[in-house]
């Protein structure tokens, strides 16, 4: 039998569709055991490495809604900064638990999420950038005024969290940072895996590529692209409100314009609709940019930009996608040579 369905040994079809395998190969459990050394083997850099794993995490909620849907944000730390706000102010007005903080930090972004999705999933490219670069100048401009409630322009400081399962106590040396911004990235990552690996997920990436002929095999592509969106927004939420808890301080910076485009461009350099790519792009990005303002502090964002320039030039699909199209290029030599 043809199709998207197997056969089994005696011809009856199994009603399981063939989809991408979900399941944990050698490079993913590589990846995220060298995260875990990084705690062991540079202790002195936990509290860099937890800002990467959350930064991660939230180019991640970017590259879930621009890789697989196709939807485009230029406001996206609307959401991150939305979490990061509900963590702290829970923390600051009695509740500093971190956990059923993070919580609410995701209701509260998937709820901002969803009312702006409707407005987002009406427009193209261009319309989605301005409506959700909107969105975000509003968020903004609410905490800016509501600065009673959110400290305005000097942020909210010394934010008062509870200890980590009732145990572990939130150090300036980053350790239970780095291991708490961990497991809730792991934890991330494996759900949003498997959504991505899902029939949802298919649909989606069907959505991105043609989303004129969904509609004729029956798909909903509007609640579709909500539910995408709303979910990106509360993993964006989740991001923020690590950041408020392992940093102890929520600014004005949390949502602006440049968070939303550093996070676009790590997306970007890292390879859209690979979930790694938000990791590496991420990592790259903070690393290099840690690096070349200690060796060059007036020209280090020359640097960078020079070398976002070169990956947009010479590494179609970032740095993922240079790495695959290499590794298929060098498999097929090898086939070539073999066949001489």
């Amino acid at each position: 039998m043809t199709g998207p369905y197997r056969d089994d040994p005696e011809g009856a079809p199994d009603p399981a569709p063939i989809l991408p395998s979900d399941r944990w190969r050698l490079a993913d459990s590589a990846l995220w055991l060298v995260a875990a050394l990084g705690y062991l083997a540079f202790p002195a850099y936990r509290v860099l490495g937890s800002q990467v794993i959350i930064t991660a995490l939230f180019a991640l909620s970017l590259d879930l809604i621009l890789g697989y849907a196709g939807i485009v944000s230029l406001g996206h730390a609307a959401f991150f900064g939305l979490g990061a706000y509900t963590a702290g102010l829970l923390a600051v007005y009695g509740w500093g638990e971190p956990l059923t903080g993070l919580v609410a930090a995701a209701g509260a972004a998937a709820l901002l999420g969803y009312a702006t999705s409707f407005l987002v999933i009406r427009g193209r490219a261009l319309g989605q950038l301005m409506i959700t670069l909107g969105v975000g100048l509003l968020v903004q401009e609410a905490a800016t005024k509501a600065a009673l409630i959110t400290g305005g322009v000097d942020g909210m400081s010394d934010i008062p969290m509870w200890r980590l399962l009732g145990v572990f106590r939130f150090d300036l040396a980053g350790s239970t940072a780095y291991a708490y911004s961990f497991a809730i990235a792991l934890g991330s990552f494996v759900v949003i895996k498997r959504l991505v690996h899902s029939p949802f997920g298919l649909s989606l990436r069907a959505i991105r590529d043609n989303a004129r002929r969904m509609p004729a095999l029956g798909a909903p592509v509007e609640r579709r692209q909500i539910a995408v969106f709303t979910v990106g927004a509360a993993l964006a939420g989740i991001a923020g409100g690590l950041l408020a808890q392992t940093t102890q301080f929520v600014g004005l910076d949390s949502l602006d314009f440049a968070r939303s485009a550093a996070v676009l461009i790590m997306v970007s350099l890292g390879g859209t609709g690979r979930l790694y790519g938000a990791f590496v792009g991420a990592g790259l990005f903070l690393v290099m940019q840690d690096v070349l303002a200690r060796h060059s502090p007036a020209f280090w964002q020359l640097w960078l930009g020079l070398l976002l320039v070169a990956v947009v030039l010479f590494a179609r699909g970032g740095v993922l996608g240079a790495a695959e199209t290499m590794t298929r290029a060098a498999r097929d030599w090898r086939s070539r040579r073999r066949a001489r």
